[in-house]
């Protein structure tokens, strides 16, 4: 550096000042390649003493330029994102790291033309990531950020299925996974949510359609294809996701309002497994392995909450008013306010509440899958052949109400639904259950 020095004042001898500035340069350049940047004080007076290096920072980028090695020869560039506290978890989901590659790759460098190509390619990594870390202080900062739709789809369903699993809605949950990879089938690990248009769902659905089946654990199952409803389960996770991140300022413009997809897809008719009145009184009377079980699931039965909600129920929950206890909850599943009234019989099945503060749980249950596997052993110790999983409390309670005479409104109501044509599948169970009845008249004139 003296040396330098020396050289620089040798070619500009009677302009002190350039020499002073050309040298602070050249430093500064120095400092830069090193990740530092210097505040710098000149002295201007009478040509004597350079530069006085006042404070040093280290500077910190939250987007930096990596490089992978491949196997032939070729290096791949990618960003490296630090998250920490700069970067909202709602926009880059998954930790603290995100990485994007970006499909540039330097070659080995044996003439001048790889040489100059390097450097062209090296050059629009940084102005990418020049680009990358401004819209990162934007989103930090609070500003609109024009780029939030470059957010990868795949990331943001598997951020939805990580919550749903933690509130209890693990079929939920493993829909949104099982969605996840079909479209990775379809279009790979990273799909932009600006890439999502009409166009787009419209190539989904076709895909989904002539989809192959797959176990529970993705395995590609040989011959038939995804099932009418599976595809309209699918979309319809897309769907949700979709509509969230227009409702979040992620897009701008929802697709799903643009494409028809009942024009594809004509959604078949389930059946929806529930227990009668008589089979309800059998459960009632027969020994479950598992009490809190048992006593969760006849709750349901008969106030009709979602095992998602009953999982987060809290003593504080109860209120009561006039001489009538109701539940108020925010539903798990729609966020959805609900205000519930209990009937006596659906207290009887709580459990003691003991000591338990306002805050704790109710019902404790654990993985549904167990739950699941309790109430299937506990139907069939009380003969009852019916596929049993907690959900069939749900139908349980929406067809007894109906059956006992309420109204479809006020069922619809009492389930928390937004639309009442869904309220309207359990009113066909019941219209198919009077004719039954009605085929149970003998003839009485011969």
């Amino acid at each position: 550096m003296i040396a330098g020095f020396s050289v620089v004042f040798a070619i500009f001898p009677t302009k002190p000042i350039i020499a002073r500035y050309l040298l602070l340069f050249c430093y500064s350049k120095i400092l830069r390649k090193q990740n530092k940047f210097a505040i710098f004080a000149v002295e201007a007076t009478n040509g004597k003493g350079l530069a006085k290096q006042k404070q040093t920072v280290k500077l910190k980028e939250p987007v930096r330029i990596r490089f992978k090695q491949l196997s032939n020869g070729n290096q791949s560039i990618y960003l490296d994102y630090y998250t920490g506290d700069v970067i909202r978890k709602e926009n880059y989901v998954g930790g603290k790291r995100k990485y994007e590659f970006l499909k540039l790759y330097l070659i080995p460098e044996r003439t001048r033309e790889d040489k100059a190509k390097n450097e062209a390619t090296l050059a629009l990594a940084k102005a990418i990531q020049s680009r990358r870390i401004v819209e990162v202080q934007n989103d930090a900062h609070g500003f609109q950020n024009t780029n939030k739709s470059r957010v990868n789809l795949l990331d943001y369903l598997e951020n939805i299925g990580k919550q749903s699993a933690e509130q209890g809605s693990r079929n939920y949950a493993r829909t949104v996974l099982n969605t996840v990879r079909a479209l990775k089938l379809f279009r790979g690990d990273y799909i932009a949510f600006r890439d999502v248009d009409k166009e787009f769902l419209s190539e989904f659905t076709d895909y989904l359609r002539q989809m192959p089946k797959a176990s529970k654990y993705g395995v590609l199952k040989t011959g038939g294809r995804l099932s009418a409803n599976s595809v309209v389960s699918y979309y319809g996770t897309l769907r949700t996701a979709i509509n969230r991140a227009y409702k979040e300022g992620i897009i701008t413009v929802n697709p799903t309002k643009e494409f028809d997809f009942a024009s594809k897809v004509r959604q078949e008719p389930s059946r929806r497994e529930y227990l009668t009145i008589d089979e309800l009184k059998t459960l009632i009377n027969t020994e479950c392995r598992h009490e809190i079980v048992k006593r969760a699931f006849l709750f349901s039965c008969l106030c009709g909450l979602r095992v998602s909600d009953i999982r987060k129920l809290r003593w504080c929950d109860l209120q009561r008013s006039g001489g009538r206890v109701r539940i108020e909850i925010t539903m798990q599943k729609t966020k959805e306010p609900l205000y519930l009234p209990i009937s006596d019989e659906a207290l009887k099945w709580l459990p003691e509440r003991g000591e338990a503060n306002d805050s704790d749980y109710i019902f404790p249950l654990t993985h549904e899958g167990t739950v699941n596997d309790t109430l299937q052993h506990w139907a069939k110790v009380a003969g009852i052949t019916k596929h049993i999983s907690f959900h069939v409390a749900r139908h349980t309670h929406a067809t007894m109400m109906l059956t006992l005479g309420a109204d479809l409104y006020t069922v619809s109501k009492l389930l928390g639904h937004k639309n009442i044509a869904t309220t309207q599948i359990y009113a066909k169970i019941v219209d198919k259950k009077k004719e039954e009845a009605i085929g149970l008249i003998p003839n009485l004139t011969d």
